[in-house]
């Protein structure tokens, strides 16, 4: 019987590149592509893929059209933005994002980036190893999560996480999402659905968790920053451009919010001169959110389970189609 070709293009170590394609299935051969080959190899390999598995590569439209044979492009994140997806559409050729594989990864950063802010660790850390004992602490500035009303800027698959996880802190938990849950599944979650406003003039903490589309992007706009809460703080694990970082970094200088926690910018990697890495009010991390050990093999696990589904003549599960 013919296997399936299975053509991995990553931009992650050997080692990991390795986890993933242990898990390919008897049916199938995966060939391990480095994003640094050239384009002339990619394109020799991915023309007679039956499927294309990817981590953050961005390759070629070239290389894409050379994908003649690929039933479906499978990504092992959950983002998608940097992908052609008007060429896959016009192509025919599926695409899907990992499933929700990262979901806990993420909604545990940020859930930590939160605690990170309220308690002041970082810098409390640092005044600890410099022998400044307490300094950064004078009994006003570090908060509970208890009581809380905690704003979720996207109900998805991470959304839900979130607001399983700050409910453990006695947090209260309200969201806009432009296709609210059902009602019985906010009442499961006990979340309840706001107007994007009332989200950010109400909730003690922001948190983002949409997709970067031409809709999402600065929807944490100039105005809806000036609506946030004096004591409010911001926390994005999705995508940079979904907030207005000019805008952030305005607010945060002068004070008109409390703080932010950010794993991702709008120029990746961040530039070194960017104000927001000089503040004592922000943390920051390297967009690595959904970056666990754990992750890798559930990526895995999915995106050939997705493949197999294909094989068998059935339909993918978390397609996304370009105006998603």
């Amino acid at each position: 019987m013919t296997k399936a070709k299975v053509v991995f293009i990553h931009g992650i170590t050997p080692k990991l590149a390795e986890v993933i394609a242990s898990h390919t299935p008897d049916n199938m051969t995966t060939v391990v592509v480095d994003r640094d080959a050239s384009e002339d190899e990619q394109v020799e390999e991915v023309k007679d893929a039956d499927f294309l598995v990817i981590y953050t590569p961005t390759f070629s439209d070239r290389v894409l059209r050379s994908a003649t044979k690929a039933r479906l492009i499978q990504v092992l994140s959950a983002g998608y933005d940097r992908l052609n997806l008007p060429l896959m559409d016009e192509l025919g050729i599926p695409f899907a994002n990992n499933g929700g594989a990262n979901s806990w990864a993420v909604s545990d950063h940020a859930v930590l980036l939160m605690l990170s802010l309220y308690r002041k660790l970082v810098v409390s850390d640092r005044a600890t190893r410099d022998g400044r004992w307490l300094e950064p602490i004078d009994g006003t500035n570090t908060f509970e999560m208890a009581g809380k009303l905690v704003g979720i800027l996207g109900i998805g698959r991470i959304g839900k996480q979130v607001a399983k996880r700050v409910q453990g802190f006695d947090a209260k938990v309200q969201y806009y999402d432009k296709y609210p849950l059902p009602t019985e599944t906010d009442d499961e979650l006990n979340v309840s659905p706001v107007a994007l406003d009332r989200l950010f003039q109400t909730s003690d903490i922001i948190t983002c968790h949409t997709g970067l589309t031409s809709e999402t992007r600065h929807i944490v706009s100039r105005d809806h920053i000036a609506m946030m809460k004096a004591g409010a703080v911001l926390i994005n694990t999705s995508r940079g451009g979904v907030v207005d970082e000019t805008a952030l970094i305005e607010a945060l200088k002068e004070g008109r919010i409390a703080g932010a926690g950010l794993d991702v910018f709008e120029q990746e990697p961040v530039d070194p001169k960017n104000p927001l890495l000089t503040m004592d009010n922000v943390v920051v991390t390297p967009h690595a959110a959904g970056t666990t050990w754990d992750t890798w093999f559930r990526r895995a696990e999915f995106a050939y389970e997705n493949l197999s589904r294909v094989w068998r003549g059935e339909e993918a599960l978390s397609v996304v189609r370009e105006s998603s």
